[in-house]
């Protein structure tokens, strides 16, 4: 079974340097998680960090360790997924890609045999101070949980799982953000007939579930079935404490809280840093009324530390894979897709391609951009390019790139609300760069050494 104590049991065997345990007591809610985090990430160092003796909301030591920083190593996401990364030979995101193809329909089992019911809290028992919840950087408007909720559309049946904030606002009380995208539209449906919209948060589960639920599926796709093809078994449903079979839950997380987005109820929310590395600003937004909390005995309680690598990676790695397919399909000579953290895994985005005739690369630009609304800058690179390889895409920028005919703008384009860049509420520019060579005239060639030459170097010279 995919857990989160499975998983760090892995990791520990696999990568044991990557795991940093913390036993002494400290307050989330004062900052004392995240400055751990940013220490480490000034020293270079990203390992997953697992705090034994956090403190709740209520100055107590809380009864849920913490695990944070689960995502910021590549490596980490490849041993969720079960994939060893030193002997793939393909990047990560391409397995993605492999099993995004396929959709797993999800299993009911009865809340007897579901982990996340061994403790089951309702009304005023279900009461969020127990939990170490974050506050993470210095302007936050107060604590987050920065997980993923998931809601159901009125209208088609299909389950939607997003990351989004939620803001602590009381013990039943959460404040909750959103960009004009699935879950917003479900929330905009119930809205429009006076409805409440029900909600689960997915607080704790197998990393594995949080990468599978950045896939960027078509709004009609349940995101159910997405999620258990990456994750690789079907995923174990059971009825929601709150409305029955009516909101199926997972069975096998760790933590979940259910409650109802109120309808046409808004209220003050944020500062919050965000991922791009600033804060998104106060606006009204939607308010959680918690109905119920049903986590394991055993149950870890995991954060993202948002605007950093746990969440530029988090972020790349789906998109990258989803993204690749899409332009596979029209662009086979497709290699590679790339969201670097140079672009906060979201805004920049690197394709390497075999192109075979004029136009594939702003063909494959074109399918990216419309994928993923995100997206603001594109650079296309040829086959010999490792487009994992910053140096080498600005290599290629550098030395095949003319301006006036290689880069195109795209103006008043949708964008995405938390982009500090934006003149206006939505709409942004998007850039195209062609960074590939011309294949209808003569093209200088790359410098080389023999490759005979470098394979008979002796060893010995490699060893220091």
């Amino acid at each position: 079974m995919l857990t989160v104590n499975s998983y760090l049991d892995s990791l520990k065997k696999l990568h044991p340097e990557q795991v940093l345990v913390i036993e002494d007591e400290v307050n989330p809610a004062s900052f004392e998680v995240t400055a751990i985090l940013q220490k480490l990430e000034n020293a270079g160092k990203y390992p997953l960090v697992y705090f034994t003796r956090p403190l709740n909301l209520k100055g107590e030591v809380s009864r849920f360790p913490v695990a944070t920083n689960v995502f910021a190593a590549r490596e980490r996401c490849a041993v969720a997924m079960g994939v060893d990364i030193n002997q793939c030979e393909l990047p990560l995101s391409l397995e993605y890609a492999r099993r995004e193809a396929r959709l797993l329909p999800p299993q009911e089992i009865p809340a007897s045999g579901a982990p996340v019911k061994e403790v089951v809290k309702t009304g005023d028992e279900a009461d969020l101070r127990e939990f170490p919840i974050v506050r993470h950087h210095e302007m936050d408007a107060g604590t987050y949980i920065d997980m993923t909720p998931i809601m159901r559309d009125p209208e088609t049946g299909k389950y939607n799982v997003a990351f989004l904030r939620n803001m602590y606002k009381g013990p039943r009380k959460l404040g909750l953000h959103m960009s004009p995208r699935h879950n917003w539209e479900i929330v905009r449906r119930n809205d429009a007939e006076g409805r409440n919209t029900p909600v689960v948060i997915v607080v704790s589960h197998h990393p594995s579930f949080y990468l599978a639920a950045l896939n960027i599926a078509p709004f009609e796709t349940d995101d159910y079935e997405a999620i258990g093809s990456i994750m690789g078994k079907p995923m174990r449903l059971t009825a929601s404490e709150t409305w029955g079979k009516n909101f199926m839950v997972p069975a096998d997380a760790d933590i979940l809280i259910e409650g109802e987005v109120l309808a046409n109820v808004k209220e003050v929310e944020a500062p919050f840093g965000e991922f791009t590395g600033y804060y998104g600003p106060q606006r009204y937004r939607w308010v959680i009324d918690v109905k119920a909390i049903t986590h394991r005995k055993n149950a870890i309680y995991q954060d993202i530390f948002v605007g950093h690598r746990d969440n530029w990676i988090l972020g790349a790695i789906p998109k990258e894979g989803t993204i690749y397919n899409r332009i596979k399909a029209i662009v086979p000579t497709v290699k590679a897709v790339h969201l670097p953290n140079s672009g906060c895994g979201r805004f920049n985005c690197y394709i390497s391609l075999d192109k075979k005739t004029e136009g594939d690369s702003k063909q494959a630009a074109l399918i990216a951009l419309g994928e993923c609304d995100f997206l603001k800058n594109v650079i296309v690179v040829d086959a010999d390019i490792d487009a994992f390889n910053e140096e080498q895409v600005m290599w290629s920028v550098a030395t095949r790139v003319q301006a006036d005919e290689d880069i195109d703008i795209l103006k008043k384009i949708k964008g995405n609300t938390l982009d500090p860049s934006l003149k206006g509420e939505i709409l942004t520019a998007k850039m195209i760069i062609d960074a590939t060579r011309p294949i209808d005239r003569p093209y200088a060639a790359r410098v080389n050494v023999p490759q005979e030459a470098v394979n008979a170097v002796n060893p010995k010279y490699l060893a220091k």
